[in-house]
């Protein structure tokens, strides 16, 4: 609801269903991954994650053979894995955060299921493969910042931050660099600081940004393609975009 708030607010991040419907065309079309089985944070990210992911489940031919729920609190997942193991998945779409994905990937591997590894951006962290470890080897994420893009406005950024910061880059890095790319870009178009100004301008902007190219549909939700990314040898990197409108288009109303 945070851009039905009025004509003032602009969004450049997904909401949780795109990236739910580009995770269930990434199972299925992608990968080619049949049986699935949803792992569901609880709160309004991993709903609606959920949600996105199952209004798409059935066009890519996905069969759900399981689904379970978990806390923001949990970070032991013993029984839930057990019960993923006897399901027998092809692949596991599971919603959280790098502080709750490592512990579930390195339990899952633990137990022996080998089954693909789908997250989001929650996951987009180095922190992730920092806990889960050799775990995290495989794990695929839908996301916004694409680690080995060629843009410019996106490598620099990578190369930037890390300089300034220490650490590598991570998706909530790249969407606040994005963020301030993006109005900065607009307050040059319009030519004031005026804030109604600014709002025109914003509702016909394309902007170059480090998580991809930014503009706007009628309610300020971003229109940007999603980014997958895998983890191979320690470190996010590409797999592949999904760019199909279908997937990728925000609510408008």
């Amino acid at each position: 609801d945070i851009t039905r708030a009025g004509d003032m607010v602009f969004r450049t991040s997904f909401v949780g269903e795109v990236q739910g419907r580009a995770g269930a065309k990434l199972v299925g079309e992608v990968l080619g991954h049949k049986r699935v089985v949803i792992v569901t944070l609880q709160n309004d990210f991993g709903k609606s994650l959920t949600a996105g992911f199952k209004e798409m489940a059935a066009k890519y031919g996905i069969e759900i053979v399981g689904e379970y729920e978990y806390s923001i609190k949990d970070r032991q997942f013993g029984p839930m894995v057990s019960s993923i193991k006897a399901d027998a998945p092809d692949a596991i779409y599971a919603s959280g955060y790098f502080f709750t994905a490592g512990p579930l990937v390195s339990q899952l591997r633990a137990a022996g299921v080998t089954a693909t590894v789908i997250g989001q951006e929650g996951y987009d962290s180095q922190k992730f493969i920092e806990i889960a470890g050799d775990a995290a080897e495989g794990v695929i994420i839908t996301t916004s910042l694409d680690r080995d893009s060629t843009n410019p406005v996106t490598a620099d950024f990578i190369r930037s931050f890390e300089e300034k910061a220490g650490f590598k880059a991570d998706m909530v890095a790249a969407s606040g660099h994005t963020a301030i790319l993006v109005l900065a870009s607009a307050i040059e178009k319009a030519g004031s600081t005026d804030a109604g100004a600014i709002r025109d301008a914003l509702r016909d902007i394309s902007v170059e940004a480090s998580t991809g190219t930014i503009s706007f549909n009628n309610l300020g939700e971003v229109k940007k393609d999603v980014q997958i990314q895998i983890v191979k040898d320690g470190n996010w990197h590409h797999h592949s975009v999904i760019s199909d409108p279908e997937v990728t288009a925000p609510p408008s109303e």
